[in-house]
């Protein structure tokens, strides 16, 4: 079986499903991608909404990476290539904590090229063999993927870096990104070919593969999807410059479950999404989750962890023992600080070499006694930034060693060429103090790696001249801008760009007590060895099978074109109300109740004119005319507005302020639904308000006649959304002996009585038409936002008491395909005014050819 492929982004924004073969292999041929993105026909086809359940029982996760965790080399007799397996990826070290009942399958890249006329032939091994799915990248789509976007826009970004000028990062570039969407549509199709969508999970790492979500939600809607961000994720003010800042954002919002490092990372990334999405969180009982379109994405905050075996095994290698002795006669006599660091802009290699240079300069006496080793690993990326680092770093050794250094000394001891892992290993175990000074860093997990190896083991021991039973001890002078900072709480933490307070904390480090480094490296070494790499996948995995527990119970269709898609996902019972359905409904019943919204419903959302239109009243007036129907509109509006504005519809019932006020018709007074001493509240709410509307740039006061509103839309998101929490705060303790409530909603804070709500307004109506004898038979109720779920939980509530004829069809309807406790929806304002015009025309019609036999209740509600 081998996937079907979209030829562009313009195939996906078409909005059709894709089509899958009815009966999934286990293990299907993988299909190569000879240009940038391939087109098969399956043989038959299905509908991937349905979701229908796969053959495959055994749980499978399948790990999505910009690279497969594979070496590979071609040998040179019969030019066949030969794989294993990479010990040092962690995506293949994360297999510990999956357990061994979960079946693992990769899909990535491979380092190498591979000719297209091999490319079968290698998937297929690689598959058989390894349980790995190559996606082969056409070369020049691969540098505009990986050397492009990812690494002249993303990477920089997160790691704020603007593109103030084209040399710092380049200026956003449309074909770039282009390149990106195709690759990770090519990771798409592979995982498509091994995907069981009911029984596998999909875990996919880094920013590399950040829409990936989307295209797999988009062919199956319940698919189980994980991703985990390596890298920072920077703040909303950084990100927000990404042109395509909206598409990825909402292509993570695909996955299930969203995991960062730090919570740093996670709240920079919540932030954005309040910002540019409009999105809030909330924390119930220990998970941050957000609520997408019914969906609910959760966040997982967890750092990851090292392969402690790898890392004790290499250990134990005699390899690794000579190293050390060779070391230790090496550097006799002299006291060795490590740093270990990829040469690029973001690890700080400069400033640690400034800073052991400040060092040399206020403590002379370390002359001779101190010398600071700098692993330089090759740079992942490449342009002109990296040979400026190269340049500098080189320059400033050449500087150190010819001012401070001396026959037989070099206070700098640069290695810039490829090291052996063992050989690695040998300098952690040496070194007193690992350095780490990076500027901006998602993880760096060298100082996990230094606290493991200075552990060592007996032989090490031996080597060393250490007894064995003795506390073993270590020292880290880390920067507080890389993500395992936060975890290492016996580090010394600095700040890379005050050169004088690393160099302070070198000194310190080198100068601090025996006792003292054995504590830190004691308390170091027992959460690096709880917290492992096994731990962070085992954790990741629960999350994720936590996040992805309600799938099947949650009827989901998928909205939206290219990469603004998603999936709606909701109570199996929602669906859409048809205007066919209801008007043969209201054909048939003789005493109906209607209740409509107004705001979102009988008018836009957001209109700077909320005034009525023609249309509108007249479809009213049509409504109320017909003697079997009683229409109420329930508005958050002052009964003054809704006076003015309806005082053309003589018939139609008004309720002002969510219920507070009602008027039955034209012609009635207005009366309150609860009766209250007195307002003296106000007196103490109104000024506290002020207050908060003076220091909340852009919020503002409505004062009612039975509430007050303080409203926040149009300040700062973050600083409204904390201003209302204390705000709220604030009313609810000075308030605690008046008879009012205090509730925060969509971007305001109100104050109002307790009681007061617009299910008043539903119970009043449903109340007098039973008071008259005229129980209601049909009732309709429409609403858009959540001051309208109280009409619907009434009605609702009502179809099981004695307010309702026991014949009753109740329709509770609310706008747009959102969780609701209404029982329908409609897809917009247009919808509405169809359904009560046709709704009006049956009435016209029944009018003309029978007399009005009972009247009817309608209740429309405003807001």
């Amino acid at each position: 079986m081998v996937s079907r492929s979209y030829s562009n982004l313009l195939d996906l924004a078409s909005g059709d499903s894709p089509s899958f073969s009815g009966e999934r292999k286990r293990f299907p041929r993988v299909a190569t991608v000879p240009g940038l993105l391939s087109e098969v026909d399956d043989e038959s086809c299905h509908s991937a909404g349905s979701d229908a359940p796969s053959s495959v029982s055994q749980e499978r996760m399948i790990i999505v990476g910009n690279q497969l965790p594979l070496r590979a080399h071609r040998n040179e007799d019969d030019g066949e290539w030969c794989f294993s397996w990479d010990e040092d990826s962690l995506l293949l070290q994360l297999k510990d904590g999956l357990g061994e009942d979960v079946e693992v399958i990769y899909v990535g890249c491979l380092k190498e090229d591979i000719a297209p006329n091999q490319q079968d032939d290698v998937s297929q091994t690689l598959l058989e063999t390894f349980k790995c799915v190559p996606a082969f990248i056409p070369p020049e789509l691969f540098t505009k993927y990986y050397h492009g976007f990812c690494k002249q826009h993303l990477w920089p970004l997160f790691h704020y870096m603007l593109p103030l000028s084209p040399d710092l990062g380049g200026r956003f570039n449309r074909s770039l990104w282009q390149a990106y969407v195709s690759v990770n549509k090519i990771f798409a199709d592979k995982v498509m070919e091994v995907i069981s969508p009911d029984d596998d999970y999909v875990w996919v790492h880094d920013y590399h593969l950040m829409v990936l979500p989307t295209f797999l939600r988009k062919r199956f809607n319940r698919a189980k999807l994980g991703f985990f961000l390596h890298s920072p994720f920077p703040s909303s003010e950084i990100y927000r410059t990404l042109p395509v800042r909206d598409e990825i954002l909402r292509a993570l919002l695909n996955s299930d479950l969203i995991g960062f490092h730090t919570f740093d990372y996670a709240k920079h990334f919540l932030s954005c999404c309040a910002r540019m999405l409009g999105l809030s969180y909330q924390s119930k009982r220990g998970y941050i989750g957000l609520e997408y379109y019914g969906r609910t994405v959760s966040i997982k905050i967890l750092p990851v962890g090292i392969h402690i075996g790898q890392l004790q095994s290499v250990l134990n290698l005699p390899e690794t023992e000579a190293k050390v002795a060779e070391l230790l006669y090496k550097f006799r006599g002299r006291t060795v600080m490590l740093g270990v660091d990829d040469m690029d802009i973001f690890k700080g290699i400069s400033l640690k070499l400034l800073a052991m240079e400040q060092l040399l300069m206020q403590h002379p006496e370390n002359i001779g006694e101190v010398v600071l080793v700098q692993i330089a690993n090759p740079a992942r990326g490449r342009g002109r930034d990296v040979q400026e680092v190269l340049a500098e770093t080189y320059a400033t050794v050449k500087r150190i060693n010819n001012r401070f250094g001396r026959p037989g000394y070099d206070p700098v001891v640069l290695i810039d060429n490829p090291l052996q892992f063992y050989e690695r290993i040998a300098y952690y175990v040496i070194a007193e103090c690992c350095l780490v000074t990076a500027v901006r860093d998602g993880m760096n997990l060298i100082p996990y790696e230094y606290i493991i190896c200075r552990q060592g083991n007996e032989k090490l021991d031996e080597t060393l001249g250490l007894d064995p039973s003795a506390q073993k001890k270590s020292m880290l002078v880390v920067s507080e801008f890389i993500g395992c900072s936060p975890s290492l709480s016996g580090a010394i933490r600095v700040n890379p760009w005050n050169i004088d307070a690393v160099a302070e904390a070198m000194d310190s480090a080198l100068n601090v007590s025996e006792a003292e480094k054995q504590l830190r490296h004691e308390k170091h070494y027992r959460y690096v060895s709880t917290h492992d790499v096994a731990y962070w996948a085992r954790s990741f995995l629960q999350d994720l099978e936590r996040a992805c527990g309600d799938h099947l119970r949650r009827r989901c269709w998928g909205i939206g074109f290219g990469l603004g898609f998603r999936v709606i996902a909701l109570d199996p019972n929602f669906r859409k109300l048809s205007v066919e359905h209801i008007v043969s409904a209201y054909k048939r019943t003789n005493n109906r109740a209607v209740l409509l919204d107004y705001d979102g419903t009988l008018m836009p959302t957001g209109s700077l004119n909320t005034t009525p239109n023609m249309e509108a009243v007249g479809i009213l007036n049509n409504l109320c005319r017909d003697p079997k129907n009683v229409v109420f509109l329930v508005s958050g509006k002052d009964r003054k507005t809704l006076t003015e504005w309806f005082s053309c519809c003589e018939k139609l019932g008004l309720a002002a302020e969510h219920g507070y006020f009602i008027r039955p018709n034209h012609d009635s007074g207005w009366e309150t639904c609860i009766s209250l001493p007195d307002f003296d509240w106000k007196q103490i709410a109104e000024p506290i308000m002020k207050l908060y509307m003076e220091t909340t740039d852009g919020s503002t006061i409505e004062t009612k006649e039975s509430a007050l509103v303080w409203n926040y839309l149009h300040a700062d998101p973050d600083f409204g959304f904390c201003q209302a929490k204390e705000l709220l705060d604030h009313l609810e303790s000075v308030l605690a002996n008046e008879p009012v409530s205090v509730k925060s909603g969509q971007h305001v804070v109100e104050v109002k009585p307790q009681g007061v709500n617009k299910g008043l307004a539903a119970e009043h109506l449903l109340t007098s038409m039973q008071q008259k004898g005229k129980l209601p038979d049909f009732v309709l109720c429409i609403g858009d936002d959540r001051s309208d779920e109280d009409m619907f939980e009434v009605i609702m509530h009502a179809k099981t008491g004695s307010h309702l004829s026991p014949v009753a069809e109740v329709f509770a309807c609310t706008v747009g395909q959102k969780p609701s406790k209404a029982k329908y929806y409609v897809e917009d304002r247009s919808e509405i005014l169809r359904m009560l015009q046709a709704l009006a025309n049956a009435s016209e019609q029944a009018a003309k050819t029978t007399p009005a036999l009972a009247s009817r209740g309608v209740i429309i509600d405003r807001e």
